[in-house]
This record gives structure tokens, sequence and C-alpha cells, in this order.
């Protein structure tokens, strides 16, 4: 098992942040909530307490035994972690009704300490606090402070435990501390002596071994869907146990334009056991009338389903079910609140294992988005998949705002494929994370020629992301979109009015629906 850092996470909405830019320095890391967590050993290295939503002085607040950590490993409070540990160990934590947040600059930091070694005079860090720290307990010491906050830092006497202790009151994760990443290095390297081997060609290395000991003669079905983790965890459970791995890659027809095609022959190189299912036609039968987005959802999920089953029952003595699931998905799961309210169903397909009486196997279950790229680059992934922007499991049936006819997805199939064909030609497609044509549920009046016309609208949308959970409305240049636009109503009869999207996540979803 590979050396590895505990975040024990109280509920931040960074916490996910601080795992990532962890596992930059090539060191693996896991995050448990408070309430659920894991025993450690001789290779957690270091232990990093979360913020929180949560003031330390509520009755609510999240509480952990500290007794457990202090002193067995170096130890990282950030925020509430730095406020939980001073309170409990006898400090004063004073709550306000004024928030700090924002930028903040260190004009006092003791550089002598390895937290804060190279790090400049008057370096930038972003603060984002109701409570504040205004005593420290005995045989603690002020390391960094700021103009407003006078314990923005502090660690333990040498002599008060065998390891070393600090607490942060601001937020090294996040690029607005501009030396945030120096500080975790500085601690996973200076101060937990981490090795830093944990690469994706390790990871591909030892998940290949791990699937084949798992699934040793077994034979595996996977449901591929073109993506790119679908097609990493195929890659793997390829390379791991060859032609028993079945793949089944299925059309529901709400694909973008040739993506069916395409996607098989992208496929066609990696020596997949593959089998393509044209079912488009029964998917859209299913949908025929149905407006409401959830019931759309659901339905495609049971005809696929259906589909999935039917061709699972053509292949004999199939024992596991490979899944893509990847880390997020996981960490929801046992977060600190529970599952999140939902705002929409998850694309992945629920109920197979049972149907199929199937045992599970999710190759990338502790991967990240990015890593999971990382590791399909390590192991050859065609460059059409590894960079394909992300695409919904329901297709184009939730960029249809309304009823899912033939005729309305061919008209959004041709207005997307002109945007993204675009987005490729002009180099641009590789800059954003992901781009879509919706097509409204809305006519406008138009003139062509000298005719009047009344025809549909469609919005195209390109976001800026690095995992989905937030996005910025990508800012393409403006004749990049007067140039498609125009090429879109010439060419697609039936679309007489292009929009750009330019909401952001929050507050709206980068999906219409």
């Amino acid at each position: 098992m590979h050396q590895h850092i505990l975040i024990i996470d109280f509920g931040s909405q960074y916490t996910q942040l601080i795992a990532r830019r962890i596992r930059e320095f090539n060191v693996y890391c896991e995050i448990h909530p408070f309430h659920n967590l894991p025993e450690t050993g001789e290779n957690t290295m270091g232990i990093i307490l979360s913020g929180s939503p949560f003031s330390v002085n509520a009755n609510s607040a999240p509480k952990i035994d500290l007794n457990k950590y202090l002193g067995k490993t170096p130890v990282l409070g950030i925020c509430y972690g730095a406020q939980y540990i001073a309170k409990e160990l006898g400090g004063l934590v004073e709550s306000s009704d004024k928030r700090e947040y924002g930028r903040a600059n260190l004009n006092k930091i003791d550089t002598e300490r390895a937290l804060f070694h190279g790090f400049d005079d008057s370096s930038q860090v972003w603060m984002s606090h109701g409570d504040t720290i205004k005593s420290l307990p005995n045989g603690f010491n002020i390391i960094g402070s700021t103009s407003e906050v006078e314990i923005a830092a502090y660690m333990a006497n040498s002599d008060q435990f065998k390891h070393p202790v600090y607490g942060i009151q601001f937020h090294p994760e996040v690029t607005h501390s501009i030396q945030g990443g120096q500080l975790l290095s500085s601690f996973i390297y200076d101060v937990c002596h981490c090795k830093g081997d944990w690469t994706p060609a390790s990871f591909v290395e030892e998940t290949v071994a791990s699937l084949k000991e798992t699934v040793n003669n077994g034979q595996v079905l996977l449901g591929l869907s073109g993506g790119v983790d679908s097609s990493v965890a195929a890659m793997l459970l390829h390379k791991a146990i060859g032609r028993n791995l079945h793949c089944i890659f299925v059309d529901n027809g709400l694909l973008r334009k040739h993506e069916f095609q395409e996607v098989l022959s992208s496929y066609e190189h990696m020596g997949l056991n593959i089998k393509g299912v044209d079912a488009g036609a029964e998917f859209l039968k299913a949908l025929d009338g149905i407006s409401d987005p959830e019931e759309k959802r659901k339905i495609i999920g049971k005809v696929f389903i259906d589909v999935f089953e039917r061709e699972a029952n053509l292949i004999e003595n199939v024992d596991w079910l490979a899944q893509g699931t990847i880390y997020p998905d996981v960490i929801e799961s046992v977060s600190v609140h529970g599952p999140s309210a939902m705002i929409k169903s998850h694309h992945n397909v629920g109920g197979l294992p049972d149907i199929l009486n199937l045992k599970i196997v999710e190759p990338l279950r502790n991967l990240f988005k990015d890593e999971v790229r990382r590791v399909g680059a390590a192991l050859g992934l065609h460059e059409n998949i590894l960079h394909r922007h992300p695409f919904p499991g329901p297709g184009l049936a939730i960029r249809i705002i309304g009823e899912i006819t033939e005729d309305r997805v061919k008209l959004l199939q041709e207005a997307d494929d002109i945007f993204i064909s675009n987005l490729k030609s002009h180099n641009l497609y590789d800059k954003v994370w992901q781009s879509a044509t919706m097509l409204l549920p809305i006519k406008s009046v138009g003139v062509m020629g000298d005719e009047r016309t009344y025809e549909h609208v469609v919005a195209l949308r390109s976001v800026n992301s690095q995992d989905g959970m937030t996005a910025d409305w990508s800012q393409l240049p403006h004749d990049f979109l007067a140039q498609t636009s125009n090429e879109i109503i010439n060419k697609v009869k039936g679309i007489n009015r292009v929009v750009y999207d330019i909401s952001s996540k929050p507050p709206a979803t980068i999906e219409w629906e």
C-alpha cells in the first residue's frame, strides 16, 4: 500500500480540492467524513483537518477525538480544523457576525518553520471563516499573521508532541493563496516525509495486478459510453483479463451526429472485445410524448437496462459488471451530510448488478476526473476519446427541451455538429471543458430573403471547469460565435435564431435539464 495522507472532512466546499492539490504532487490521499474514520497505520504519513461551514462553538459542530492523531503523525488543521484544535486544547475561539472572506496578505511569517520555507514577504492568502482564534493553547506559537488576523498560522512547540501540529486560518488549496501549493508541498514532503511515488504509471501497474487477482478467470461485462471514464476502465480491464472483458456500446438514438460509428472506430486499435447495439428506435418509441426531464431520464435508464440485459444474456458465464465510478461519486455516497439533495437523477444507470446478479468491479473508484485522463494517457488511449468533452448519459434527450421526436433529434444533431466542428477547426475545443447545443421549446420570427420565417431557436453553451462541480461560461471570440451562428442558420433548415448561454454554475447547471 502507498504512503498516504488522510483528510478528515468536516464539510468544507474545498475538501475535494485539498485532495486534488496533494495528488498533484504524486502523493496518494483519501477523504473520510469525520464520523466515519478509518484506522491509521504506518503508511498514514500525515493528517489534514478540513474546513467546515459550522462554527466550532455551535452545539452541532462536528467533533473527533484528537488524542487519536495528535502526536501520532504530523497534523495540519485548515480553517475549521485549526480552530477546532485550538479550542479543544484550551485556546479561545470567538465567533463573529462579520466573516473574514477574501484576499489577505501575511505580514508576519516565520520562514524558519518547515511549513513556510521559501515564502515571500506579504504572501497573498485566501480567508474564508467566521470564527477567529483569539488565543492559543499553552505550548503553541504564532508563525503567521495578517493585518486583520493575528493568529493566521500556528504550530505546537517541538516538546509538546512527538510529531508536528500546524494550524492555518486560510485556505492553501485555492489558487487565490498564491503560495498555497508550496505550503501543501512543504507539509507532505518536508513535514510528513512522503516519497511522492503515486503516479499514473504506478496506478496502472498496481490496478492491473489487483484486477487480475480479483476477477481471476471470470467474465466481465462493461457498458461503454464513448467517454473517458468507461474507456479507461475498459483499457485497464483489457490489460488485466483480455478477451474475458465483454464491452457493449448501446446507441440510444440520442448521440451526436455520426458518434456511434466514430466511437466504435476509435476503439478498433485498442483490441477490445466490443459489440455495438443500434437501439435508437426502441428509445425514441419509449420517449414519445414525454417532456418532463426526470421522466426522460427514468425512461432512458429503464430501456437501457432492458437492452443491456438482453445483450448480456447472450454472453455465457458472466460473473462481474464493471462500472466507471470515480472518486467524487464515492465521496458523495459517504459525505458529511449524506448524499446531496437531488438536483437531477445521476446519469449512471442503477439496478443492473441486481437484475443480472453480478458482482461489481470499479477500477477508477479512487481517481478524480483529471487523474482518469492522466491514466488514460499513460495507457495510450486514443486522443479523440481522451480529450472528449463530458457528455450526459441521456444524451441529446436532455438537450432537447420538451418532447423528443426523430425530427427534433436530427435538427439538434446538425446544429450541434456545426458548433463542435467549428470549435475543433478554430483550435478552441481543447481550451474549454464542455460544449453543448440546446434545442429550445420555442419558435421565433425571422426573415430569410424576402420571406418571414417562424422557426426553432438553439442555445450554444460552452463552459470552463475542472470537474463540473463549478463552471464559468467560456468567453469564446465574438467572430467565432458570429460565424457559427450564421452557419447554423444557413445550413440547418428549421432554425432561424442562435443564442449564447452566459450563465455560470452555480446558480445555473451546465445542462439545461
